[in-house]
């Protein structure tokens, strides 16, 4: 299991609700950010490619991680914690991980290669999205797979379903991205 990147930054948790941002996020980049709606979705429509997950790793999980984000705590332990590469095309352009209780994770993600919101989206449930927290983060492995420098945008958020936390889940993007909605700075924001 990869360690979760260490933040530089973070937006006040209120703010980030608000739908705030910093002054430097473009309009194509808020949406993709502080949007509620699909990643999965969103990174088809803009590359044209059929997004696909390479899966790292899904594993039980004693307790989160002091880097895991504070809303992993009102899920109902066992947890299960899983981490995939999210590619569209020959490109990796995102990383997330995800906290689970167990036994919700053996009933939603019985297809462990698929993303996510195709797996809760079978039999079209209604879910909500929160986005709770956006920051900036750095590792030295994903450095390593996006081929270039941190730090990187990282967003977290929670499913609900039947006003009930299903999940939380963490993405960071990669700067490949800028191709399709413009330049970003990644400069720490004080």
């Amino acid at each position: 299991m990869l360690k979760s990147p260490i933040p530089s930054w973070e937006a006040p948790t209120d703010s980030v609700m608000a739908g705030n941002a910093p002054g430097e996020l473009s309009g194509p980049w808020k949406l993709m950010l502080l949007g509620d709606g699909s990643p999965t979705r969103h990174l088809n429509l803009l590359t044209g490619d059929k997004v696909t997950i390479k899966l790292i790793t899904m594993a039980s999980e004693a307790k989160a991680g002091d880097r895991a984000p504070i809303e992993v705590k009102e899920l109902k332990p066992p947890l299960l914690r899983r981490q995939v590469w999210i590619q569209c095309g020959q490109h990796t352009l995102a990383w997330a991980e995800s906290w689970w209780n167990q036994s919700e994770a053996e009933h939603h993600l019985i297809n462990k290669d698929q993303p996510i919101w195709e797996s809760l989206t079978n039999g079209r449930s209604e879910l909500f999205r929160e986005v709770d927290g956006l920051s900036l983060v750095n590792a030295d492995w994903l450095e390593a797979e996006f081929n270039t420098k941190g730090p990187f945008w990282s967003r977290h958020y929670r499913f609900f379903r039947q006003q009930k936390e299903l999940t939380v889940i963490r993405e960071v993007f990669n700067p490949k991205l800028e191709d399709w909605l413009g330049p970003i700075s990644r400069k720490n924001i004080t």
